[in-house]
């Protein structure tokens, strides 16, 4: 019993982080997360979009249409970068802790 309730203050607990698209961005869009955290990522354009690493780490929401969302669970620790496959001059970036 003692071993569990020491594990739950060892262990942390994974949270959701939630990026929105719109306006043609992501916002935020800097986002600092944990490892095991799931990053949100929700289409509010009108256009489709996607949230695609740029780096060593990789993936990849697929195409998101109005509404739509897709989700990264973070597993390594480091800073990436992520763009849109579609309007490559929407950039953002993830920092993994």
């Amino acid at each position: 019993m003692m071993f569990w309730l020491l594990l739950q203050f060892v262990v942390p607990t994974p949270h959701r982080h939630t990026v929105e698209i719109r306006g043609m961005e992501f916002h935020p869009a800097e986002l600092t997360v944990a490892v095991g955290d799931t990053i949100v990522w929700i289409n509010r354009d009108i256009v489709p979009h996607t949230a695609t690493s740029a780096g060593k780490t990789e993936w990849n929401t697929g195409p998101l249409a109005q509404g739509d969302s897709g989700a990264y669970v973070a597993r390594v620790a480091g800073a990436v970068s992520y763009v849109c496959t579609f309007h490559p001059t929407m950039r953002a970036r993830l920092h993994v802790r």
